[in-house]
């Protein structure tokens, strides 16, 4: 535990956790890339191996995760030159980095977009933990990757990064009641009305002739995570058309990508998370929960926001979603204080002002 002090409460900014790391709170193996600090998060690296393990565990307060991996571990895999990591496995790899957080700082952990919209089931852990991709105020440990493909085989290595961990202070999380007068200021989704519970609802654009989403393909080549538009989006996509039905019926099994109807605008002093709608409404979900960094949707001129690409699956049974359901909530955070630099603003960020798309990794078919 270090003792590293903020002042006030909220999301810690990008030179907030250039503190946390230049102070050992965030250990490296190998120094951060030049990009790996975002507005509001830190992107995390994979290790140099790989544990596939028998199956998916939590240590629990009395074991450290290494207790559990010599328990569980079927053979290892060297990520030192890349690696093929198969779908329905379930892998454990220590990350680069590690914590020693102060007292007053916890974190949680969340899929990178690109990993999120490759359908590949990332969670964070750490020693005794009961929960997955939450860290304690004050814990001192490394930190592991449980990596699962559930629809493409994938290649990585050490260096890969699938996973971006926020840092908070105190109290960060608004209420409904200021949830909507932040909306009222800044207009967080393009909703005159909008549904607010925990969050402010997002729903689902299946309007339109056109292409309205995406079905993945199984069966399909490696993916490589760290190559950007190398890849045919037709060998692993199958589009799907809407032809003014206003409808979709979600297979079983089956992942899509399909996009929110509602422009979301993250104003610069605040964070956003994606969190999956309440199961009642519906045998569907938000695959992955998701961030939202500081100015995403402003644009360059203030801006009308971007859509949310939603990657989604139904749950046990075939079933139809229309246009306009409700299928995901923002919930909105405080900033600790305003970013050095906001999403899109020369950081490399890969979705802003995005519509209906697919990962980094798929070029356009012509």
């Amino acid at each position: 535990m270090t003792s590293i002090s903020f002042s006030g409460t909220g999301i810690l900014n990008d030179a907030d956790i250039a503190r946390l790391v230049e102070g050992e709170a965030v250990s490296h193996e190998k120094a951060l890339d030049p990009d790996q600090i975002q507005p509001a998060s830190l992107d995390l690296r994979l290790g140099s191996v790989a544990y596939r393990v028998r199956a998916s565990f939590l240590p629990g307060p009395k074991c450290s995760v290494k207790d559990k991996l010599d328990q569980l571990q079927l053979h290892q895999v060297d990520l030192s030159h890349g690696a093929v990591l198969e779908t329905g496995c379930v892998y454990i790899v220590p990350l680069m980095e590690s914590l020693s957080l102060p007292s007053a700082i916890s974190a949680a952990a969340n899929p990178k977009s690109s990993t999120g919209r490759l359908d590949i089931f990332t969670r964070l852990i750490t020693d005794h933990s009961r929960q997955f991709d939450k860290i304690p105020s004050g814990y001192t440990g490394p930190l592991y990757l449980e990596v699962s493909p559930r629809t493409f085989p994938i290649f990585a290595r050490a260096g890969s990064r699938l996973t971006q961990i926020r840092f908070r202070q105190g109290k960060a999380a608004l209420s409904d009641e200021e949830h909507l007068a932040l909306h009222r200021q800044e207009t967080l989704v393009a909703s005159e009305d909008p549904f607010i519970d925990n969050g402010i609802a997002v729903s689902i654009d299946l309007a339109g002739e056109g292409i309205i989403g995406y079905r993945a393909k199984r069966h399909t080549a490696v993916i490589d995570v760290d190559e950007r538009n190398a890849l045919n989006m037709l060998d692993f996509w199958e589009p799907i058309e809407g032809r003014g039905k206003g409808e979709i019926i979600l297979d079983p099994d089956k992942f899509y990508i399909l996009v929110s109807r509602e422009a979301v605008h993250v104003p610069p002093l605040y964070a956003a998370e994606m969190i999956p709608f309440d199961p009642l409404v519906g045998e569907f979900r938000v695959h992955y929960a998701g961030f939202f960094d500081p100015g995403f949707g402003a644009g360059e001129s203030g801006g009308t926001g971007s859509r949310a690409v939603l990657e989604v699956r139904s749950h046990e049974v075939p079933f139809i979603v229309e246009h306009g359901q409700i299928i995901g909530r923002l919930a909105y955070e405080r900033m600790r204080e305003r970013p050095s630099h906001l999403y899109g603003q020369g950081i490399g960020s890969n979705y802003q002002a995005q519509g209906l798309k697919l990962s980094k990794h798929f070029r356009v078919a012509r």
